[in-house]
């Protein structure tokens, strides 16, 4: 016992000069971090810089990490400890080091999508170039943070002896292990290079307008495995890519957002379909919604007690077609209710009296 203790009392001062070394490492990577964001904060209030801005505001917090561990593995060298404890020592800081390096790594990722988003609107009028821009940007900044932890777990196993050694027994029976790992992840496979035919050749785009499965919405995300839709009450329809590869879907702004609407009124046969028709046209020249291209009133069935008159309206979107057409349904009744009451549906009943039943040919 009184050995052991001799023995650590005359390592006191190599300990003691390890513990100063760290300490000083820890303070002088703080003291750079935070004269490093000081600038860069300074510089964004000056100049309105974004870059700067979004710098500040993603890398702050993984540069508080990065910065000291950094300066720690710079003065390793100069501290005094025996081989074990000094290998132990390099070790965890090496550790240290690829984790806040690859956290730095995928903070920067938000740093260059802050960019993009900040340059491109994606709720301006005809924003299909920027829809088709945040479709590919989700999924390569998916991917790109997915390989960043995947190497960097990678390199903090393998800096283990065992792992390796477990790693290179796994390359022996490469074979064997990739055909069960194949028929296990097929349809994880078959997701991901479905998310890259979707990505690249954009059957569908972030903010696009889909009717699938009887259901109108949105698309919300896009993921490495499925399609968030967004319902207009505010449901969410999660679909697997490879729903959008196989089976047919539609979308309402694959080139365009502008659409036709259809109003389908069922009248009487006394309806006057040319003053129907000028009405509808002083309703669409009055709405906001209507961007002049189609105001067209056909009759489009003639059934057995009813004239079906279907009226075809345009707008800008989605949402503002179905608009001008409740309003354009509304404000047509309401003309044939108060101008032409006989025009509206009913049903004729033709009856004889007595005197024509008595006159009748027997």
């Amino acid at each position: 016992m009184q050995q052991q203790v001799t023995h650590l009392l005359s390592h006191f001062p190599e300990i003691f000069a390890a513990l100063g070394i760290l300490l000083g490492g820890l303070i002088l990577g703080l003291v750079l971090k935070y004269v490093v964001f000081g600038v860069l904060r300074a510089f964004g209030r000056r100049e309105d810089s974004t870059l700067a801005r979004s710098v500040n505001e993603h890398l702050s917090q993984a540069s508080a990490w990065f910065f000291p561990v950094l300066a720690v593995s710079l003065l390793l060298p100069l501290v005094p400890l025996p081989p074990k404890p000094f290998e132990v020592l390099r070790r965890v800081v090496e550790i240290a080091l690829v984790l806040t390096f690859a956290w730095g790594l995928v903070k920067t990722v938000d740093v260059l999508q802050d960019l993009v988003l900040r340059r491109y609107q994606l709720g301006s009028d005809n924003n299909l170039r920027v829809r088709k821009l945040f479709t590919q940007l989700q999924f390569v900044k998916k991917l790109a943070v997915s390989l960043i932890l995947f190497v960097a777990v990678g390199l903090v196993l393998m800096s283990f002896e065992t792992v390796r050694r477990l790693g290179t027994g796994l390359l022996t029976s490469a074979g064997i292990a990739s055909v069960i790992v194949g028929f296990a992840a097929q349809r994880s496979i078959s997701n991901l290079l479905a998310g890259f035919q979707i990505a690249f050749t954009q059957p569908i785009r972030i903010d696009d307008v889909l009717v699938v499965e009887g259901e109108w919405g949105r698309v919300e995300e896009i993921t490495f495995t499925y399609v968030v839709l967004s319902i207009w009450d505010e449901r969410r329809l999660v679909l697997p890519l490879n729903y959008f590869i196989e089976k047919p879907f539609q979308n309402w702004t694959r080139t365009s957002a502008r659409l036709t609407g259809t109003v389908f009124l069922q009248t009487d046969y006394t309806v006057p379909v040319e003053a129907v028709r000028t009405e509808l046209r002083r309703i669409l020249e009055a709405h906001p919604l209507w961007d002049k291209r189609v105001c067209v009133l056909h009759v489009t069935d003639a059934k057995e007690r009813t004239l079906e008159l279907r009226a075809l309206v345009s707008a800008a979107d989605a949402g503002s077609v179905w608009e001008l057409r409740c309003a354009v349904r509304e404000q047509l009744v309401t003309f044939l209710q108060q101008h032409y009451p006989a025009s509206l549906p009913r049903t004729r009943i033709l009856l004889d009296n007595d005197d024509n039943r008595a006159g009748a040919p027997g």
